[in-house]
């Protein structure tokens, strides 16, 4: 077989069940001729987060891949890798390279070299004869350690070379590594003592299925649990320990409790420091538990460390903590809930009057709540894009499903949020996958609404337009004045039935409820929809500042 299929054989032996990518490649029809499916897409960078949302919601079991042509495909693909990366989502991506005896000729443009930084490993196959070694290698990076996107460039010379069958290839081994037993009974100790306790849950515990055992830590302590936006739904926020996720807008739960710590415990989290996410305050002990040793004392003094998967280490903890009484937590257990509960009803108040809104334009929070009413949350992976959605829905949205939140944002690049919504309804085809996004977001990649229509991948695009780049009139004020340069315009509604989807605009709060089931059962019948509320050019957002 030529090394293009050999490619695919490969993935076949590793799970890979579609390929998504942009022509040309021989790495799609090769794919097509194995009866593994290939999905175009529009653009390459939609591609990219369709392949991350698989990785993503199997916990990295089963692996996205995205492939393309060389040069200006490969070049397209750069903002794609580049948000995978700052995210730690697994992706394999497979680029066509120019020809062995021009690649290293100037202006042709290397993957290999120029994806570097941005994956966590990056390999030039330079002949048939290495394929299987080649690949590996790229497995065993995307399986085992901090997941992140892997990059494998494949000459255009070399696709077409032979390689002699039967194919030498076994797949993968995926470990995993534990904590060190001394930092567990060190730690153990720190949480048991510890008046005020919080947990800060990232990412990692999605990734290490840990949602058991930090359900067991924070109830057998009776510790708070608060996660980064990633790592939304790492813990159900109807749970009375719950004070939901932490991004740039938080509910005043996640502010009030981490001022107030005196332990603050990060499991499965990287504690960047991002503008996208919460600052650490200053004087609280930090316990990080992490799988990655470059995040410690990264961004933050760290005071006690445990290395390793975020299941294993929880269950270490468990496992020293035992099953006996934690006087502490006997002193939470009766007064916790209420403290949670009061501070929660007392901030959901003040926001009331935005999320039930009569006005028009529609208030942006009285639509994401009538969505949340009307949706069944349990059977729904929801995903939010960059700037004002991300920060009107997150604090609000209430999960307790695992995975059925994609939170993202150390770096927030408009346009995401659709091609995550595809790739989690090719993940979860069973449930209803919605992205949230803005009429900013939709100028980057509304155009691969045909490629949902195309590839029947039956999404629900929920579009919340004021005409308004609104989060950033405030600081650009002279510029809008004079130039109007925030004001951006269209009937996206239009824009989605003239690609095929169903498209509905919404101006009337009577209308949001119906147009909203009117979407879902146009996606049960298999057909994306795409419904664009015409809302107020609202800005603020459930912030608290620079209080730590």
């Amino acid at each position: 077989m030529n090394v293009a299929r050999a490619v695919i054989e490969i993935l076949k032996l590793e799970g890979v069940e579609r390929v998504v990518g942009y022509p040309l490649t021989p790495v799609l029809e090769a794919a097509a001729e194995a009866d593994v499916r290939p999905i175009i897409v529009r653009q390459e960078r939609t591609g990219l987060h369709m392949a991350d949302a698989i990785g993503r919601l199997s916990c990295g079991d089963r692996i996205g891949v995205f492939a393309m042509q060389l040069g200006p495909g490969t070049e397209n693909a750069f903002g794609g890798v580049a948000q995978a990366y700052a995210d730690s989502a697994p992706i394999l991506v497979l680029p066509s390279g120019y020809p062995r005896d021009r690649m290293n000729v100037a202006p042709n443009f290397s993957a290999c070299a120029n994806f570097r930084n941005i994956t966590k490993h990056s390999e030039l196959l330079l002949g048939p004869e290495l394929l299987a070694d080649t690949m590996r290698r790229a497995f065993a990076q995307l399986r085992n350690g901090r997941p992140g996107p892997v990059l494998v460039e494949i000459p255009d010379d070399v696709f077409e070379e032979t390689i002699a069958e039967p194919l030498a290839y076994d797949p993968v081994v995926a470990t995993r590594y534990g904590p060190d037993p001394g930092a567990v009974a060190e730690v153990a100790a720190v949480l048991s003592a510890a008046e005020r306790p919080v947990i800060y849950a990232g990412q990692g515990v999605h990734y290490a299925r840990a949602w058991g055992p930090l359900l067991r830590l924070a109830e057998r302590l009776a510790v708070p649990v608060t996660t980064s936006l990633p790592g939304k739904s790492a813990f159900p926020e109807s749970h009375p320990l719950a004070l939901g996720s932490g991004g740039l807008a938080m509910p005043r739960t996640v502010h009030s409790f981490l001022r107030d710590a005196d332990v603050i415990f990060g499991i499965g989290c990287s504690f960047t420091r991002t503008w996208y996410g919460v600052d650490m305050p200053a004087g609280p002990t930090i316990v990080h538990a992490t799988l990655d040793p470059a995040d410690l004392d990264k961004d933050l003094r760290v005071h006690h460390a445990l290395l390793g998967d975020a299941r294993l280490t929880l269950d270490a903890l468990l496992a020293e903590l035992g099953d006996g009484p934690h006087p502490r937590a006997e002193e939470r257990r009766s007064t916790l809930p209420g403290r949670i509960a009061t501070t929660k009803e007392a901030w959901l108040r003040e926001w009331e009057p935005l999320r039930s809104s009569d006005e028009v334009p529609l208030s942006p929070y009285r639509v994401l709540r009538e969505l949340s009413e009307t949706v069944d949350r349990d059977r729904t992976v929801i995903t939010h894009d960059a700037g004002s959605p991300r920060d009107q829905l997150s604090p609000f949205w209430e999960c307790d499903v695992p995975l059925s939140y994609i939170g993202w944002g150390k770096t927030t690049q408009l346009g995401y949020g659709l091609g995550l919504a595809m790739g989690a309804k090719l993940a979860e085809p069973d449930k209803l996958c919605i992205n949230v996004w803005g009429d900013a977001a939709i100028g980057f990649t509304g155009m691969d609404i045909e490629t949902a229509v195309r590839e029947r991948i039956p999404i629900l695009s929920i579009l919340l337009n004021n005409f308004s780049m609104a989060i950033e009139t405030p600081v650009m004020p002279v510029a809008t004045e004079k130039y109007r340069s925030t004001d951006i315009s269209g009937n996206y509604a239009e824009l989605a039935r003239a690609l095929g989807a169903y498209g509905e605009r919404v101006t009337e709060p009577r209308e949001i409820a119906p147009a909203i089931r009117r979407g879902i059962e146009q996606t049960r019948d298999g057909i994306p929809a795409l419904l664009e509320f015409i809302t107020a050019k609202e800005t603020r957002v459930s912030t608290f500042g620079e209080d730590f």
